[in-house]
C-alpha cells in the first residue's frame, strides 16, 4: 500500500463558516471589485464591490427569515449559472439555511428526488417553467421564488425583508465550521443520485488550503469566467474560492455564447472540464484544415508539446527550440489565447481526466492548465498540480491536510478535513465508502510516484474483464479517440467478451462542417452517414492512435457508429458530460451483441 500525505497550511476555526469571509471582505476591502455581472448577454459587463454583495446578500437573507427560513431549513437553488445563483446560495447561508442545488435541466422526476429526500421547505428556481415543474411536485414544499418572474426572486426577497427586525450578522454566527452547508447530489453515473452532507469546515478545509499555492490564479485583480453548472460540486468550490481570495468571477448561463463573451470580458484564467479544452483544441486543427495548414498547424502542436516538456527537464528548453517556440508563438499561439480573450494564461480543469498530450499543447501554447481530482464526497479539491508543483498528465500532489493512499487493489482511498459527513438518510451507502477511521473510498484506479504525485488509471467500477481474464482501463482509449473532431463521445464496451469494441457517437456541432468538406449536404440526418467509407476511415485513424498506446489484448477491435448523439435529456450523459455507461450499454445491448456476433 502506497501513500503519501502533505500537512495542512490553514486550519479552519470552529465558529467559521462560508459567510465569514464574505463579512471580513466587506469591512476591510468594501471597493474591490468581488463580480462583475451582465445584464446584455456578455456585451458589457457591471461590476459589483465585496460591501455591494454583501449588502444584496444582507437583504434577501431577511426577506428568507421572513418567509419563514430557519437554520438547518433546506433551500432549493435551481438555475443556470449566473450571478443570482452565487447571490442567493450566500443569501442562504446568511439566514442560516442549507442550500440544495438541483440542475437547471434536471428531470420532474430528478428534482422530485432531490427535493423530497432533502426534505426541502422552500425553492428558488430560475423560470416560470420550472416554476410551473416544481408546483405541488413535493409534499412540503410550499414556497417557490422565481428569478426571472415578476416582481422576480431578488425584489420580492428584499421587499419582504425590509421592515425585518432579525439580524442578518446574529443569525449568519449562529451557524458553525461542522453545521451543514449544502447537500449536493450526485449526478448519477450509476443509479439513484446520493445527498453528500458538507459541512461549511468541509468547503473552507478544501479550498483555504489551495489558494495560498494558486497565486495566479486565485488572487485579487485575477479575472475568472464561470460558465460549468453552480450545482456542480467544482464550480460550487470555485465559486467559494473567489470569495476566500477576492477573486472577480463573472457568470456566464449560455456557453454557446462564451466565443462572443471571452474577448469581451478578458479573463485571467478559466474553469473547464476536459472535453471544454478538446473542443478549443479541435476546433483550431479543424480551422487550419479548412485554410490549407494543417501540416503547420501540426508543426506548432508538436513544437507546443515539446516546449512543455522541456520545462520539466533540468535547464529546461534549449535555445533553438526556443527560438522555434517564439516563432510559432507569432504565427499560431497567440491566435489561440486571443481566441480566449488575451489574457488568459491558466486554466483550472477537473471532473474527467485531461490526457497528458492535450495538457502540454496548452501550457506550450501559453495557457498552463492546473489538473485536479475530486469527488462531491471530497468537497471536491483531493489533489491538484500547484504552480511550484506541476507534472503534466497527472493530478498533482495530495492538497495541504489531505492524505492519498493506494489500496492493495489498486484503488485510491482519500483522508482529510474535506471529506464529507456522509450520504444523506443513507447510512447503508456511507458504510460501503467511509470506514471508522474516516478512510474515503473514491472508486477510482491510482498510482502515485515516487515525489507524489497521482496518477488516475481507470474507474474500478468501469475495469472491463475480458472473457481471457485481461483487465482494461477504458477511459484510456475513451479520451484519444473523443479528440477526433466529428466524434462526440466514445464508450468502449468487451466486460465478459473476447476482444474490446466500441460504439461511438458523432459532434453534433461538428457534423454539419464534416459533411460539407465532403461534399454532402451540412443537414444530411445522422443516420444516413454513420456507415459512410470517409467518416468510418477518418475514425479509425483516431482508433489506430488510441491502439498504438495499448498492449494487443486491450486494443478496440471494431467499432460502430450510433445514429444517435448523446445528451443529457436522452439520459446518456450527466450534468457535467460524462457518459452514464450502464445506461448506454443497457439502452444499445443489441447493437452490442450484434458487433460481436459479426466474424472479426
Amino acid at each position: 500500500m502506497r501513500e503519501f500525505s502533505v500537512p495542512a497550511t490553514v486550519e479552519v476555526a470552529d465558529h467559521e463558516n462560508t459567510c465569514t469571509t464574505l463579512w471580513r471582505n466587506a469591512e476591510e476591502h468594501p471597493d474591490d471589485i468581488l463580480y462583475e455581472r451582465t445584464y446584455d448577454d456578455g456585451a458589457s459587463w457591471t461590476p459589483v464591490t465585496c460591501a455591494e454583495f454583501r449588502d444584496q446578500v444582507i437583504a434577501i437573507a431577511q426577506g428568507l427569515v421572513e418567509a419563514g427560513v430557519e437554520p438547518g431549513d433546506r433551500v432549493g437553488l435551481m438555475s443556470r449559472t449566473r450571478y443570482e445563483w452565487t447571490l442567493f446560495d450566500y443569501s442562504i447561508w446568511a439566514a442560516g439555511g442549507v442550500t440544495v442545488p438541483v440542475y437547471e435541466s434536471s428531470s420532474s422526476e430528478q428534482a422530485k428526488w432531490i427535493l423530497s429526500d432533502s426534505d426541502t421547505k422552500y425553492c428558488v428556481c430560475e423560470t416560470d417553467e420550472q416554476r410551473e415543474m416544481l408546483t405541488g411536485l413535493v409534499d412540503g414544499l410550499d414556497t417557490l421564488w422565481t428569478i426571472d418572474g415578476e416582481p422576480g426572486a431578488v425584489r420580492e426577497l428584499t421587499d419582504a425583508g425590509k421592515d425585518s427586525t432579525v439580524d442578518i450578522n446574529e443569525r449568519r454566527q449562529s451557524r458553525q465550521a461542522d453545521d451543514i452547508a449544502s447537500i449536493i447530489y450526485t449526478s448519477g453515473t450509476t443509479g439513484r443520485s446520493k445527498g453528500c452532507i458538507l459541512t461549511h469546515r468541509n468547503l473552507l478545509a478544501d479550498i483555504r488550503n489551495v489558494v495560498e499555492d494558486l497565486p495566479s490564479i486565485l488572487m485579487e485583480n485575477s479575472r475568472l469566467l464561470m460558465f460549468l453548472p453552480l450545482a456542480h460540486v467544482l464550480a460550487r468550490i470555485v465559486q467559494v474560492a473567489g470569495v476566500e481570495s477576492r477573486t472577480c468571477l463573472g457568470h456566464v448561463p449560455d456557453r454557446t455564447k462564451l466565443n462572443e463573451i471571452m474577448p469581451v470580458f478578458k479573463p485571467s484564467t478559466l474553469l473547464a472540464i476536459p472535453r471544454v479544452f478538446e473542443k478549443v483544441y479541435n476546433s483550431a486543427h479543424q480551422k487550419a484544415v479548412d485554410d490549407g495548414k494543417e501540416k503547420l498547424f501540426l508543426k506548432a502542436a508538436a513544437t507546443a508539446k515539446e516546449y512543455s516538456r522541456a520545462l520539466e527537464q533540468p535547464g529546461g528548453p534549449g535555445l533553438k527550440l526556443k527560438l522555434r517556440h517564439k516563432l510559432w508563438d507569432k504565427l499560431v499561439f497567440s491566435k489561440l489565447r486571443a481566441a480566449v480573450g488575451g489574457q488568459c494564461t491558466s486554466a483550472i480543469s477537473g471532473g474527467a481526466p485531461l490526457g497528458a498530450e492535450l495538457g502540454h499543447f496548452f501550457r506550450g501554447v501559453g495557457i498552463t492548465i492546473y489538473e485536479g481530482y475530486g469527488l462531491t464526497e471530497t468537497s471536491p479539491v483531493l489533489s491538484i498540480n500547484l504552480e511550484h508543483a506541476i507534472k503534466v498528465g497527472s493530478i498533482g500532489r495530495p492538497t495541504p491536510g489531505t492524505t492519498l493512499r493506494v489500496a492493495d487493489d489498486g484503488e485510491l482511498e482519500a483522508k482529510g478535513p474535506q471529506v464529507f459527513q456522509g450520504y444523506w438518510n443513507n447510512e447503508e451507502a456511507t458504510a460501503k465508502v467511509l470506514d471508522e477511521e474516516g478512510w474515503f473510498a473514491t472508486g477510482d484506479l491510482a498510482e502515485i510516484d515516487d515525489d507524489g504525485f497521482v496518477y488516475i488509471t481507470g474507474r474500478k467500477k468501469d475495469l472491463i474483464v475480458t472473457s481471457g481474464g485481461k483487465n482494461v482501463a477504458p477511459s484510456q482509449l475513451e479520451k484519444i479517440v473523443d479528440t477526433n473532431p466529428v466524434v462526440g463521445c466514445t464508450t468502449v464496451v468487451g466486460d465478459g467478451r473476447h476482444y474490446i469494441a466500441a460504439l461511438i457517437t458523432l459532434d453534433a456541432d461538428s457534423l454539419p462542417d464534416w459533411l460539407e468538406r465532403h461534399n454532402l449536404p451540412r443537414d444530411t440526418a445522422v443516420a444516413d452517414v454513420v456507415e459512410n467509407e470517409d467518416l468510418n476511415a477518418d475514425i479509425q485513424k483516431t482508433v489506430d492512435q488510441a491502439n498504438a498506446t495499448v498492449s494487443k489484448a486491450e486494443q478496440i477491435k471494431r467499432f460502430v457508429v450510433l445514429p444517435d448523439f448523446f445528451s443529457e435529456e436522452s439520459g446518456e450523459l450527466t450534468p457535467k458530460m460524462s457518459v452514464k455507461r450502464h445506461v448506454v450499454v443497457k439502452k444499445y445491448e443489441e447493437t452490442i451483441n450484434d458487433l460481436y456476433a459479426q466474424k472479426k
